[in-house]
């Protein structure tokens, strides 16, 4: 492999050698581990590094590779039928062949199997496998075959998914590194002028406290115990200074469900559900406040990043990543409606507090840019 020195984001990265992979993202939806794995992807490809991506055809995931200026390869990796993944190993092993990548790096569980057997019989790539799901590994016999046996590299996106491979399923503290992701620190930034431009379409000015989250409308998001936390302190404790940005749209939950939620709480006329919108730094840069309700998942941090990446400080729960870099006293228990007030009470009303976690979110964000993500990256591959 040649070594090559390149430039990502106005910095240069260490030298490392050409490397040639192979980022299997089998993802249907493009959430956070699609997110992660064609990041990485992309990351890779920039710094000169040959990256082929295997995806499921005509998904969310699929779109967003091809947007991304990858050629995406489809293989039958999700089929449960026999005869389809003989046909997918095959394939596959023409892959390796004419490809002969360095690394194969599994996002999903699906196929993960195949690349195993792959590697087993050819021998000739290092297999990697990323674990970014919200479900813990089930300790069976295949599971720990597979991570402790198998795979030259277990990186797991969270330290609670990290203790699981090492206490349940035994996978050797040699093999296992903790790899959190990165944010696009170019393209996530503070923005003065688009943050003025969109509080006043949205009607908002200096004077109110603007409380947002991002992302998907989904139960596990915590969009209902935002709404109930917000509607208690516009309502019954007089913050008539609070305004709620949802900054999303509709996925496993109808926006019409999420707007029964906000006339239940009588906060209609406060509250702004964005959609989708063009620019999404200009959108988080007019919040005065982000919040992270998730009741469970949050095994990758996106939105999380995003918004510290956009100079906004953020509250949220301790559940999956989070307590990784965010400080105690800006958590709150999941699900606790009075929890969430509290913290969200407090943010409004006390400069220092938010000052002080501000800060402390600063110095964490600036160990996770897109470049951090992709030098552990390479470091991990480079030395299997």
């Amino acid at each position: 492999m040649k070594k090559t020195v390149h430039l990502l984001s106005g910095r240069v990265a260490v030298m490392s050698p050409h490397m040639k992979t192979i980022q299997i993202i089998n993802v249907r939806w493009f959430n956070a581990t699609a997110w992660y794995g064609l990041y990485l992807a992309r990351l890779l490809r920039e710094a000169g590094h040959e990256t082929l991506v295997i995806t499921e055809p005509d998904t969310e995931a699929d779109a967003k590779a091809k947007e991304w200026g990858f050629t995406p390869l489809h293989f039958d990796l999700n089929s449960s039928n026999p005869f389809k993944l003989v046909r997918a190993y095959v394939q596959l092993y023409k892959l390796i062949k004419q490809f002969t990548p360095d690394i194969v790096n599994c996002h999903r569980g699906e196929g993960f199997i195949l690349w195993g057997l792959l590697r087993k019989s050819l021998g000739s790539f290092k297999l990697v496998r990323t674990r970014g799901d919200q479900r813990l590994p089930k300790n069976n016999l295949p599971n720990r075959w597979l991570h402790t046996n198998v795979a030259d590299a277990v990186v797991a996106t969270n330290s609670v998914m990290a203790n699981h491979f090492i206490s349940k399923l035994h996978v050797p503290e040699h093999k296992l590194s903790t790899i959190l992701g990165g944010v696009d620190t170019e393209k996530f930034v503070f923005n003065h002028i688009g943050r003025t431009a969109f509080r006043e379409k949205l009607g908002y000015d200096e004077s109110h406290f603007v409380v947002s989250m991002l992302g998907r409308f989904d139960e596990v998001k915590g969009q209902k115990e935002l709404i109930e936390a917000v509607g208690k302190l516009y309502n019954e404790k007089g913050m008539k200074q609070l305004r709620l940005m949802l900054l999303g749209f509709e996925t496993a939950t109808s926006q019409d469900e999420v707007e029964s939620w906000i006339t239940a709480n009588n906060i209609g006329e406060i509250t702004c559900i964005t959609g989708k919108v063009p620019d999404v730094s200009a959108a988080i840069s007019a919040m005065d406040l982000g919040v992270v309700a998730s009741k469970w998942s949050e095994t990758i941090a996106r939105a999380a990043f995003e918004i510290m990446a956009c100079k906004r400080p953020l509250i949220s729960t301790g559940v999956g990543v989070m307590p990784d870099f965010m400080d105690e006293e800006a958590m709150f228990e999941a699900g606790s409606v009075d929890a969430l007030a509290d913290k969200l009470e407090r943010a409004a009303n006390d400069n220092t507090y938010l000052q002080r976690i501000f800060d402390l979110q600063q110095k964490e964000i600036a160990k996770l840019s897109g470049q951090h993500f992709l030098e552990k990256t390479l470091s991990l591959y480079l030395n299997l």
